[in-house]
Order: structure tokens, then sequence, then C-alpha cells
């Protein structure tokens, strides 16, 4: 079966008949040369000698001893140079008129040859030609680029996720949830990290593993870890989880496996939903064995509530851009309470993220809101670190209501 081409191959693939056409031969075609190989990256052809994929050792060819020098740019006739003859593939023989310019990247690297040839009947090629094939070939190289950067991106992505994955999945560690009405801790979430040294956030880190079909797995070894926490602490665990990654049969049988009465899974507002009616029927029956949802980051963007009109969650988690200061700024008090006061009207429990500091607690608290967690309750750590009382063992003194 045919390999189906980029857009960007399709472009080169128009650059490449103009140059044939304008000259007036048979085949033209875009190389690529890593370090081994010398691949036929796209080819238009009068003639069925050669079809796009075309690959050998990029020892031993035309293209490069043009790019090494070895050979000139533009040949009348490559039967006049005995090292062409000697790189000429057998069913290649009849090739007389050559002409063939490197594709050179921005950062100086060179990706390959824009190559045009001749058989026997064609015109001659000169050097006159040369310009048209320069041009082009720059042309080639810009449309072309944007791919190659993208491909030199997936892979730096795979080979430094390519040991956790092979260790099982990234470090997992347990943040308290916390009753705000009594201190004591009502359960933990399951926070993913990666190494130090990478210096990215973990949703970056899934982001990117989505973008190389590395995501849904990255997503159940951290899911698979975090449900092995269960057995290690009381009270409940709350695990993230895409709604991509929710429909996959392998996080069903994932799922299966687990006691679903100590299980919240939160899904986060910012990942988008294709098919809610999907999405419903996976979870209906996790829900109906005592499987609770939330809705993680509400307020963090626009997506939320529609998230919770669909899904009619059990927890929303309220994000930490409205909790952050709200005991100062009257404006996030008033929507932290209307947020309060929609959830409870449909039975709805309100967790806030990110409390740090007493001040904020305590408008929480007074804004009636179910449970919090953050700095002020203890920082991601290993389960055996776990209390089952939060950092606030005891009511502190009310603060005035922000009107």
């Amino acid at each position: 079966m045919e390999r189906e081409r980029t857009a960007a191959e399709r472009q080169v693939a128009d650059l490449l008949r103009t140059a044939r056409r304008k000259l007036d031969l048979s085949v033209a075609f875009l190389s690529r040369i890593d370090a081994t190989t010398r691949t036929l990256q796209v080819v238009d052809s009068a003639f069925p000698l050669v079809q796009d994929g075309w690959s050998g050792p990029k020892e031993g060819t035309v293209c490069l001893a043009v790019v090494e020098g070895r050979l000139p740019q533009v040949m009348t006739d490559v039967h006049d140079f005995p090292e062409a003859v000697r790189l000429l593939p057998p069913a290649l023989d009849q090739m007389r008129g050559h002409i063939s310019v490197p594709v050179v990247l921005s950062d100086g690297l060179v990706y390959g040859t824009f190559c045009a040839f001749g058989l026997g009947t064609d015109p001659d090629v000169s050097v006159r030609d040369l310009a048209l094939m320069e041009v082009l070939a720059e042309a080639a190289a810009m449309v072309i680029e944007p791919q190659v950067r993208q491909e030199q991106r997936n892979t730096e992505i795979s080979d430094r996720l390519a040991p956790v994955m092979t260790d099982g999945g990234p470090d997992v560690v347990l943040q308290p949830i916390v009753d705000l009405a009594t201190g004591s801790r009502s359960g933990a979430e399951a926070l993913s990290r990666f190494p130090r040294e990478w210096a990215l956030t973990p949703d970056v880190v899934f982001a990117e593993a989505h973008t190389i079909g590395q995501g849904d797995r990255l997503e159940l070894l951290a899911l698979a870890r975090a449900a092995a926490l269960l057995d290690d602490v009381s009270g409940y665990v709350s695990m993230n989880i895409s709604p991509q990654t929710l429909l996959t049969a392998e996080a069903a049988e994932l799922m299966a496996g687990l006691p679903l009465d100590r299980v919240v899974l939160e899904l986060s507002e910012h990942e988008q939903v294709h098919d809610y009616a999907a999405l419903s029927a996976v979870l209906a029956p996790l829900r109906a064995q005592g499987m609770r949802l939330a809705i993680d980051d509400v307020g963090a963007g626009f997506s939320s509530l529609r998230h919770i009109v669909i899904t009619s969650p059990d927890v929303i988690k309220m994000d930490r851009s409205i909790v952050s200061g709200l005991d100062t700024d009257p404006i996030l008090a008033r929507l932290a309470q209307s947020l309060v006061e929609f959830a409870h009207s449909f039975d709805i429990c309100v967790i806030a993220e990110g409390v740090e500091t007493e001040a904020e607690h305590q408008v929480l608290q007074q804004l009636g809101v179910d449970g919090g967690q953050g700095w002020l309750f203890g920082r991601p750590g290993p389960a055996d670190l776990l209390v089952d009382e939060g950092t606030v063992l005891a009511p502190p003194a009310p603060l005035p209501l922000i009107a």
C-alpha cells in the first residue's frame, strides 16, 4: 500500500514537478540523507522507475558524492564521470543528464538533495539550469523544515520518556485532602512526579506524551501506581485521568480491579471531550459501584461548566486561581461563594485547591467549602508520611466574611 504523503511532502512534490517539467527531464526527487541511509522521500517521475520511500545505504550513492563534492552538481552526461558510473544503480544505467543541489536547513544541516535526471532521450542539462534548482531546493528546505523539527522534538520526547516507561511510570506522591470543618484528612490526591532535571510540570509531560502517541500509556502507568497506594492509606485516593484515556479498553481493565468505593476519579476541565455520550457510558457502571467523579481545575478555563452540567459530578475542585488571595479580594470571594451555592444546590461537594494561608482557610470555611487541599495542610509526599489529621487541628477564630 502506497504511503500517504504529508502536507509538506505534497508541496515538495509540486516543486519537483516544476523542476522536472521546466528542465524537460524524466525524474525529479527529494532525497533524505541521515547517518546511515539515503531515502527518496518524494519522487515525481514520468515513468515508474523509482517511487516514494525507496531507500538504501547512503554510502555509494550519487547524492552523497555530490554533497561531499566528489561529483559536480551538474553532469550533462553521468557516463562522462567514472565515479558516477560506478555509483549508478543497474536499473538506472540509461541515466544521462543529472543535476543535484543540497537541501540545507536554517541551522546549516544538510537534509539531503533536490535532484533531477534525464534518460537517454531527454534534453541535456547545463550549468544555467542550476539556478532554478537552487531556488527550488531552498523552497523545499523551507517547506520541509517544520516537519523535520517536529520529528526531532518527537524523538527527544520519546527518548526522555523511555526510561520512565520502562521503570513502570512516574513516581507518585500523595497530598492530603482535609475536611475544612474538622481538620481531619478525608482523602489524598495522587500526583505524578518526573525527574527534577526535566524542569517540566506533570501536565506538560503528559501533554507531550500525547503528542507522540504515548499519552494513554503514561497516564495508565501513573494510574496503576496511584491505585497501588490504596492499600497503604486510609480514606479515598483521588486519581487523575484524561477523558480520552478513560475511553480506552486498557483503562476499563485497570478500573475493574479497583475498590471503586475508595476512588475519586478526576477529569481535568482543560481536556476537551469529543463524545460525552461515550464518556457517560464508561462512567456509569463505575459510579454504580461506588466510584465518585470529580471535575478538576474548575474556574481555570471555560469548559468546566459544560463538564459539570453533562457529567453531574460528585465533586468539583475549585482552582487555585480562585482560592489564592480570596481573603483580600472580594471578587474572588464572591465567585467562590457562587460556586459553592451552585454546587451544594446539586449535592456536589466542593474542594478548594491551593490553600496556603490561614486567612484563605478561614474564608473558605465561612463560605461553606467542604474540603481543602494545599500546602497549609501538607505538601505532596510518600504515603507513609500521611496522617489522619491535617495541619489545622482546631477551628480558628472566625474572620469577618468579605461581602
